[in-house]
């Protein structure tokens, strides 16, 4: 039996490419034959418009599932398949957010609401047999970056090399030794994924030095800046479609493999995903002709 690795994109620092590596990592495992699902946990929902057409933004979202759990009655709930989409690519599935999720979060708070997203995607993965699960999280530690955690088997963390990146990782390491400690025995930190790495800067190297002494593995490759990546997002195509001779794109590809080849998830190599490309959106009660 296949195992699906859960994986969640977090640090509690904006601006270190969150989506950009979540998006990508995702394509680039879909790109490999593997039935991939994205979570899209944060407000600005910038996931759901990277991976999906405007058809699919104006249904149902996480937003929706997340609401049905505060009624009190079941037959009310919303199932969180309703809210899957097949994006444009193939064997690439989206779980789309919008900006509601802001405010509902307090009440989801107040109800303890923390642990419906593991059991939810629980039962997705496997009447849905995906193989690879990525989760975009809001650069904040709050209900939704924490349900994340909850639901998750392990966490990928961007670094930007700037001069306050490291005391971020090391905060967000803190955070998961206690998730794992008191939640999720099997949650630990995969690695640090450095973005924008420019090998001539000086000051990248001993940002560098720095994270690497917090005793983390540093993915490699490190991936490249390169303006390529906003083309990417306007054409709302991920680089490893966009344009897979790419230097990044090639970056990307490698990382994939390498999360690929994990110990966790080796068993999972010899099995591929059959998914058939699509240029239309569809929800998830087509998805069992897959």
């Amino acid at each position: 039996m296949t195992q699906c690795i859960r994986r969640v994109i977090f640090n509690q620092k904006g601006g270190v490419g969150k989506t950009s590596i979540t998006c990508n990592l995702a394509a680039a495992f879909a790109a490999a034959g593997k039935k991939t699902l994205v979570v899209d946990l944060d407000a600005q929902a910038n996931s759901s418009h990277y991976l999906l057409c405007d058809g699919a933004i104006g249904g149902k979202t996480v937003t929706d599932f997340f609401e049905s759990t505060l009624s009190t009655l079941k037959i009310f709930g919303q199932p969180i398949s309703d809210c899957l989409y097949r994006s444009d690519f193939p064997n690439l599935w989206v779980l789309p957010a919008d900006s509601r999720l802001a405010e509902i979060q307090p009440k989801l708070e107040a109800r303890y609401k923390i642990f419906k997203l593991s059991q939810a995607l629980d039962s997705l993965i496997e009447s849905q047999k995906f193989d690879a699960v990525f989760i975009d999280t809001p650069p904040s530690l709050n209900f939704y970056s924490m349900s994340a955690l909850m639901a998750s088997d392990r966490v990928l963390v961007p670094f930007d090399c700037d001069a306050f990146s490291a005391s971020a990782v090391e905060q967000v390491g803190e955070i998961v030794k206690e998730v794992a400690m008191d939640h999720r025995p099997t949650l630990a930190i995969e690695g640090i994924i450095i973005n924008h790495f420019q090998a001539q800067a000086n000051h990248h190297k001993g940002a560098i030095e720095a994270i690497s002494r917090l005793g983390y593995p540093l993915l490699k490759p490190y991936l490249s800046p390169s303006v390529v990546m906003r083309e990417s997002h306007a054409a709302r195509v991920p680089l490893v479609f966009y344009k897979p001779s790419h230097k990044l794109a090639s970056e990307f590809n490698q990382l994939a493999g390498l999360l690929r080849l994990s110990k966790s998830n080796r068993k999972t190599e010899s099995s591929k995903s059959k998914s058939a490309p699509s240029r239309t959106v569809r929800k998830s009660s087509e998805a069992s002709a897959d």
